[in-house]
């Protein structure tokens, strides 16, 4: 029955305008940072890229009477996936990691899976729904007085901003936002927000790492005001597919402005903002699409030589988070620190402030709400 129930929806699908964006304009757009990742090293002379270059993976090395005896990574979207394999791999690395993630079960497994190999590990997590402005609120008042009853210095040395969801039916929040808005870009913006304090207290160079996707460069044309981040359709059918590609072109285009705005009016800053695209990973993430549409996907990416493992898949973050310190601003894509171009529009700055305007006036109006 439930077979034919998911073949009966994939049928009604295939009517969708939506999915045949997915399924022609996503595949394009990976391909297409497959080409410029290949390209900018083949024929770096024609290309002039400058943007295009590998970086070292740097551990954070800690001077014997700092502050810091273990530097501290946040990890959002832990409990499965790139989250866990990010979690994972920055655990190796000698970070105490805060897991975040909505299911403490989740987050209690991912933690006995990290200690299985690394026995060692300092770990830490707590239950936040990125999709909910006073959960984000009450894990920063949580993650302080945890710092502080752990008698750990005040302050955050990585934030990684990794959680995000792919919705193919409308659901609106407690706050009032779209669900995948509020989670994907909305809940980033105001975590970071809170959290910056603590990152820019780090007595040793900070970071902020914020995953994007592939199928930011879908969009060519994106209006930016306070409506569109709550992202509620007004009639008519559902647009995951633009919803999913404007959010994902939304956190870009914040992080090359809280990028601007850390370095180009504060030249003393020591925090970093880099991003990373994993590529197409075999996630859970298409768990809302029929089954057999989702596994057609990963077939024909598969084939392609196009999808990766989890494991494989969070290298670019892992090589965003363990840049040298001094590289900011930059796209991490396809692993061995390799970084390429995003798309044109996500370097408008223009774009980046009016999106900072609005998602910080709508930040402002909640504080004062919640006063």
């Amino acid at each position: 029955m439930k077979m034919a129930t998911d073949w009966s929806t994939a049928m009604k699908m295939l009517y969708s305008q939506e999915i045949w964006r997915m399924a022609i304009h996503w595949p394009l757009s990976l391909i297409y940072s497959y080409f410029c990742l290949f390209a900018s090293h083949l024929f770096p002379f024609f290309l002039h890229s400058s943007s295009s270059s590998s970086y070292p993976r740097c551990r954070l090395s800690l001077d014997p009477e700092s502050e810091i005896k273990q530097p501290i990574c946040i990890v959002t979207g832990a409990t499965s996936g790139l989250g866990a394999a990010a979690a994972q791999a920055l655990a190796a690395e000698a970070y105490h990691v805060v897991l975040v993630g909505r299911s403490s079960q989740l987050l209690d497994q991912t933690i006995q899976e990290i200690k299985q190999k690394h026995k060692d590990a300092k770990l830490k997590a707590f239950q936040v729904d990125l999709a909910s402005f006073p959960s984000i609120m009450k894990f920063e008042s949580s993650l302080k007085q945890w710092l502080s009853e752990s008698n750990l210095h005040p302050s955050v040395q990585l934030l990684i901003n990794n959680a995000g969801i792919f919705a193919i039916s409308c659901r609106t929040t407690a706050d009032g936002y779209d669900q995948m808005m509020q989670t994907n870009y909305m809940g980033a913006f105001f975590l970071t927000k809170l959290l910056l304090p603590l990152l820019k207290n780090s007595p040793v160079a900070s970071r902020i790492v914020n995953v994007t996707s592939f199928t930011h460069r879908s969009v060519f044309d994106i209006k930016v005001d306070q409506k569109t981040l709550v992202c509620l359709p007004t009639a008519g059918k559902y647009p995951w597919a633009r919803i999913y590609e404007y959010s994902k072109l939304y956190l870009l285009l914040f992080s090359y402005e809280l990028h601007r705005q850390l370095h180009a009016v504060d030249s003393s800053s020591t925090i970093s903002v880099n991003f990373a695209d994993p590529g197409a990973v075999e996630t859970r993430i298409m768990r809302e699409l029929p089954q057999c549409l989702s596994q057609l996907a990963f077939t024909i990416l598969r084939c392609l030589f196009l999808l990766q493992s989890p494991e494989d898949g969070v290298r670019s973050i892992v090589d965003a988070a363990l840049a040298p310190l001094e590289v900011s601003g930059k796209y991490f894509f396809g692993g061995k620190g390799r970084t390429i171009q995003s798309s044109s529009i996500s370097y408008n700055a223009k774009l980046g402030r009016d999106l900072w305007s609005a998602s910080n006036a709508l930040f402002q109006e909640y504080l004062q709400m919640k006063g």
